[in-house]
């Protein structure tokens, strides 16, 4: 464990040099120069996408140390610039928004003989085409989601009504029985937008179907696990947590409410953070957490936290609740603060990362959990958070193309990846937080679990 953290902070130390120097404001307090790290993120984002553009066009990603271009499947399905073009309108490049979305209009097309996994592609390409459709108004993008829309609808075929995992985009084919939460429930946002917008309320109904199945199946304690067959509906894992599995299943809840103004979905979220709380959330000498346990008795807990459970603290504040907020995003900032960068997962007891989970994937959730507190606090503090991981990562996971995955924090390997969600997501986020309201009001959108920004009250 000492030596965990002794060369976590060996690695804050080499990265002191390429951090921004706080400066003190009238009060005396630390403040951070806001208009220079806008600017200093806009200008990571274009180095980025020139990165991939230089290096991957046309293709699904880049990979930023080796600079070779790589596709999720078979074909492109031009995930990276889809993913990216709101936030290059967000951030002000707009001839380049305008030449991507030209080309996406031209160059995509789902008519192509792959097996897609319909939870990520409907987050990053669904949801990308429709934020940037409701940002444009070009109609071209909302045909190109709607073709998509209508090649997810056989995934939806299965007894119960839950959605298979991969669906084939062309033939239809569907498979991957045994789903999630996750992946089940983090669909409503995207085609409740789409039905919006092509007046044909059938995604919305599938996908609020999908949701109703799920949490008819909690435990009598208010809790989901974080596996089940959505042929049979039996539970396959009765790990119950806030992370990966589970973790946007319950964002969506709350934020389809807030987009749909739909009951349903409040009185879903309320019952299932009632239980969470109760069962969940835990408290030590380290700070506030939620960790793991059974869902059917709410023992067996497991004190595991990580990198895609830092979300939560940005949920619990959009529902009100920014004491708990507040109390759980500092304690896994301060998690980062000791490792330079975040683990994939942590043991808050020992405070140590767990063995095989020394990875940072370039994950956006605690610049997310940032944003979301520094939009209903005001308090500087998460200003200097942000500042604080713009820095890390700049110091750890720039190359030359863009910025690449750590595959050990303790060790700084890296390795060679970069996801469209550094565009989509971890950049965005960076500059929203810096650049102020004035680029977007938060309270007229709703992001998705990719930080999609779609319109409340389709406005």
């Amino acid at each position: 464990m000492h030596r965990i953290i002794f060369l976590g902070v060996l690695m804050f130390l080499a990265g002191c040099v390429n951090r921004p120097v706080p400066q003190q404001n009238d009060a005396g307090t630390l403040s951070v120069d806001r208009d220079s790290l806008a600017q200093r993120v806009r200008d990571e984002y274009m180095r980025s996408w020139q990165g991939y553009k230089s290096h991957a066009m046309g293709w699904d990603e880049v990979l930023p140390v080796s600079g070779q271009p790589r596709n999720w499947y078979d074909e492109s399905l031009l995930i990276t610039p889809i993913d990216a073009l709101d936030g290059m309108i967000l951030l002000g490049f707009r001839e380049e928004a305008d030449s991507m979305r030209e080309y996406i209009a031209a160059h995509a097309s789902w008519d192509k003989d792959v097996t897609v996994s319909v939870f990520e592609i409907n987050i990053r390409c669904l949801g990308g085409l429709l934020s940037s459709y409701e940002l444009t108004g070009d109609e071209r993008l909302l045909y190109l989601a709607e073709d998509l829309g209508k090649r997810f609808l056989p995934a939806f075929s299965s007894p119960t009504g839950m959605p298979y995992r991969f669906v084939n985009l062309s033939t239809g084919r569907i498979s991957g029985e045994v789903s999630n939460p996750a992946e089940i429930g983090t669909l409503i946002i995207e085609f409740g937008i789409l039905s919006r917008h092509t007046e044909n309320p059938l995604y919305y109904d599938l996908a609020k179907r999908a949701i109703h199945e799920l949490y008819q199946r909690r435990s009598d304690i208010g809790l989901v696990g974080e596996a089940i067959n959505v042929e049979t509906g039996e539970w396959t894992s009765i790990s119950s947590h806030v992370g990966a599995c589970i973790d946007s299943y319950y964002e969506y809840l709350y934020k389809g409410w807030l987009l749909f103004g739909d009951p349903d979905l409040k009185a879903m979220w309320d019952a299932h953070i009632q239980a969470v709380n109760a069962y969940c959330a835990h408290k030590n000498d380290k700070g506030t957490w939620y960790g793991r346990v059974d869902m059917n008795t709410g023992n067996s807990f497991i004190p595991q936290y990580g990198a895609l459970e830092a979300f939560f603290p940005a949920v619990l504040a959009l529902s009100g609740d920014i004491e708990t907020a507040s109390r759980l995003h500092t304690s896994w900032f301060n998690v980062w603060a000791i490792h330079g960068l975040e683990p994939e997962a942590f043991n808050f007891e020992t405070w140590e990362v767990i063995p095989g989970n020394e990875t940072y994937y370039l994950r956006p959730e605690i610049i997310e959990s940032c944003y979301y507190l520094y939009h209903f606090t005001k308090d500087e503090q998460y200003l200097q958070m942000a500042s604080r991981i713009f820095s890390d990562l700049q110091a750890y996971c720039k190359t030359d193309i863009g910025y690449t995955v750590i595959r050990n924090i303790i060790t700084g390997e890296k390795a060679d990846r970069m996801e469209s969600f550094l565009f989509g997501e971890t950049l965005k986020y960076l500059y929203l937080i810096f650049a102020g309201e004035e680029v977007l009001d938060f309270e007229k959108v709703v992001f998705t679990t990719e930080a999609h920004p779609m319109k409340r009250g389709g406005d």
